[in-house]
């Protein structure tokens, strides 16, 4: 039998992944994490956090094996260890029931085999519904005859044979090694259901269960793929522009680093890189969830996937088709999906009790019930068996990681990368929250807000101009936004002086001027008691001031602020809304922070912090409010990102380093993402209790009936899987997206 011929039926993502007696506490493995060298198998029967405790289990006693890295996602392998050792580590795979295939490395995307697979996968299990039918009718309404038995049990075999051949591969596989998980469960109820003369039940039973798996395997995918398609946006060619000056489509995979790619309106950026002619509007919502398209002007970073709406524009690559921004994401949200959340791990150790108490109750049942309840012992048999099929803990399995995996895609597709269940969980706990000022409340550019003349006999035109010519010769960011906001000059700067820590000083049309700070007014011996209010009025508004002075008067003064971010004050309202107290962690000085915190409402500021500073400051909040986040863009934000709860990185603007000491990453630097991020982590938490609730609920009744009441074994597997498919539809929902309420 072709391995991949039936992948969803083998195992429908995670509905068999109930964790053994062993799976809650994994003996030592090969060391975890993700693994980019080494050799790549797939393994379509692999989707799951204790299929993944198996088969680390199998390969433990395996010398050589210097790491493991698991895409659960796109059911990939990778065995980082010696060549030699890698026949003895598949050995070791294939005993303990699945089927590793050699496969290439992956970027992430979805399986190309599984829409094919999928769909013969069910042809199989229609085939084998038929036959159970047959099976059926025969025991109803042939005669009870010998040939005819002989037929029925026949044509039941053949129905449990195509439903349940890697059910029971698998279940085989588990009862050698002396594990309790749902293939090692169905094969004992299903062959004792034969055995004792109830093959046709054994046979609807095991086409219903491979069935309802097929279905609930396609809805657990959709969560899975709901990101992954998102690689499916990046063109496959780019149109390279060779030495001769001639252009020429290249696959995107060939396209090195520094190379000039150009991308026509109306299509689709192949890689990342940034503009080095022309101007567009790029639609970047794959990559930072934006619904509006963002100007790009020459310089400016644009990001494989995103659509070039309006103008032609020639880009300089600057990542390799592997590395790009929108396969990090994906990448990143996979190997989310392969670290268990704090509620699948208690959910996890909880089957690891369930699953072997009850088969201990069925057997209590078998042996006992014809004691003191007089059933016979064919009742007492095939009540057991029913409890053992009632013992499935895929609804209660499935139940975390699916609503875990969706809310991960969801949050993906807003522009937000959450690196691991753990935190969207978490993020509803938050009680406090800390924003650097620079990059994250503000846009991180300075700008001229503001300018006053006070020269008494210079034409203010002319006084702008110098302005403007002086601050164009210096590179310092005050400036460069004074020179920007100002018209151009006509040039003539001569003897241009640098003057560390006050500014400028340079000649012009036959005078001496200087462009600097209040202390430079000072040395000079030209500030006055008016400029000294002026000065106060604008620092009070955590502005920086400039001004041009010439031997005898200040002739200007210049105001530059780095503006609020627009979406700045609603973020910090809505985070008040949801109970979440702000402090603003900068290293300015404490009359810009506080004037920046107020423009904010933002609740307390704290100026002049050094990086050790805002270390403390985390703690601090730690102690007075509890769980608290942190949020921030710079390298010195990268240690207070770390230490705290949960670390928030600003994607856009953000260093490599604060992205890397994050937990969360925010890529279109818009801090509305985050009171997203909070209310998507209690509609995750509400959903993933709903769905606990509701499949314990079940089960407990359905045990009662089976041991008290008429339970039958069809019962039992429609109430197991239709509790299974309800927690996969209830967890999909998240898909949807969060809503503005909290």
């Amino acid at each position: 039998m072709n391995s991949k011929e039936n992948a969803y039926n083998d195992h429908a993502a995670d509905a068999c992944c109930a964790a053994d007696a062993k799976a809650s506490a994994p003996a030592p493995a090969p060391p975890a994490g993700f693994v980019s060298k080494g050799t790549v198998f797939r393994i379509s029967t692999m989707d799951c956090a204790a299929e993944e405790s198996e088969i680390r289990r199998a390969l433990e006693p395996i010398s050589g094996v210097r790491g493991l890295g698991f895409q659960l996602g796109a059911r990939t392998l990778t065995i980082d260890a010696p060549e030699d050792v890698i026949p003895e580590a598949v050995a070791a795979i294939r005993k303990a029931g699945f089927n590793p295939e050699p496969a290439a490395p992956t970027q992430g995307g979805a399986d190309s085999d599984d829409h094919g697979n999928t769909a013969e996968g069910l042809w199989r299990m229609v085939l084998a519904l038929a036959l159970a039918i047959a099976a059926e009718t025969l025991s109803f309404f042939a005669p009870d005859t010998t040939v005819f038995k002989g037929i029925g049990m026949a044509v039941a075999a053949a129905a449990i044979w195509l439903a349940g051949f890697s059910t029971y591969r698998k279940g085989f596989a588990a009862l050698m090694q002396g594990r309790l998980n749902i293939n090692a469960l169905m094969t004992v109820a299903v062959t004792g259901a034969f055995l004792i003369g109830q093959w046709p039940e054994a046979a609807m039973v095991m086409a219903l269960y491979a069935i309802a798996e097929l279905i609930e395997g396609r809805a657990v995918d959709r969560a899975r793929n709901a990101i992954k398609s998102l690689l499916d946006l990046t063109p496959d060619t780019a149109e390279v522009r060779q030495p001769d000056g001639s252009w020429t489509m290249t696959p995107a995979a060939d396209v090195q680093i520094d190379t000039i790619v150009r991308v026509k309106p109306g299509a689709r950026i192949p890689l990342d890189g940034t503009v080095a002619s022309g101007t567009s509007a790029v639609n970047q919502a794959p990559v930072t969830g934006e619904s509006i398209p963002v100007d790009k002007v020459q310089g400016d970073p644009v990001f494989a996937g995103t659509i070039n709406e309006t103008g032609t524009i020639e880009i300089t690559v600057t990542a390799a088709a592997s590395n790009t921004t929108l396969a990090r994401i994906i990448q990143s949200v996979e190997q989310a999906q392969g670290s268990r959340a704090p509620t699948q791990q208690f959910v996890d150790r909880f089957a690891a009790i369930y699953t072997p108490a009850v088969f201990i109750i069925a057997v209590l049942v078998a042996v006992l019930t014809p004691v003191f309840l007089d059933f016979t012992w064919m009742q007492a048999l095939y009540k057991a068996l029913v409890l053992l099929v009632i013992a499935c803990p895929c609804a209660l399995v499935i139940a975390t990681p699916v609503t875990v995996v969706s809310g991960l895609a969801s949050a993906a597709r807003r522009g937000i990368l959450i690196k691991g269940g753990v935190y969207l969980e978490d993020a509803h706990k938050l009680k406090a929250i800390a924003l650097d000022k620079t990059g994250t409340i503000t846009e991180g550019k300075p700008k001229l807000v503001e300018k006053a003349v006070l020269a008494s006999q210079q034409p203010e035109a002319v006084v702008l101009r110098w302005a403007a010519d002086l601050a164009g010769h210096s590179d310092h960011p005050v400036s460069k936004a004074i020179a920007q906001g100002l018209d151009a000059g006509e040039g003539g700067v001569s003897g241009f002086k640098a003057l560390a820590g006050r500014g400028i000083e340079a000649q012009l049309q036959g005078q001496t001027l200087v462009l600097g700070n209040h202390r430079l007014i000072e040395e000079r011996g030209l500030c006055s008691p008016a400029i000294e209010e002026l000065l106060a009025s604008h620092e009070a508004k955590g502005r920086t001031v400039t001004l041009l002075a010439d031997e005898r008067e200040v002739l200007a003064i210049f105001a530059v602020a780095d503006t609020i971010k627009d979406s700045s004050r609603e973020a910090i309202e809505q985070l008040h809304e949801l109970g979440v107290a702000s402090v603003m962690l900068t290293g300015d000085n404490v009359s810009t922070a506080q004037a920046i915190a107020k423009q904010a409402g933002i609740d307390e500021a704290q100026g002049n912090l050094l990086p050790e500073d805002k270390l403390s400051a985390i703690e601090k909040m730690q102690a007075e409010h509890g769980r608290t986040a942190m949020t921030g863009d710079g390298i010195n934000d990268a240690p207070a990102l770390a230490r705290s709860d949960i670390g928030i990185a600003m994607g856009a603007a953000g260093t490599d380093t604060a992205m890397e000491a994050a937990d969360i990453v925010i890529m279109n630097d818009d801090l509305r993402r985050i009171p997203e991020v909070i209310r998507l982590s209690r509609r995750t938490r509400n959903i993933l209790l709903q769905n606990i609730v509701f499949a314990l609920g079940i089960k407990a009744l359905f045990l009662v009936l089976a041991v008290f009441g008429s339970a039958s074994m069809w019962m039992a597997v429609f109430a197991d899987m239709g509790a299974s498919l309800l927690v996969v539809i209830n967890g999909l929902r998240l898909l949807r997206g969060v809503s503005n309420k909290a």
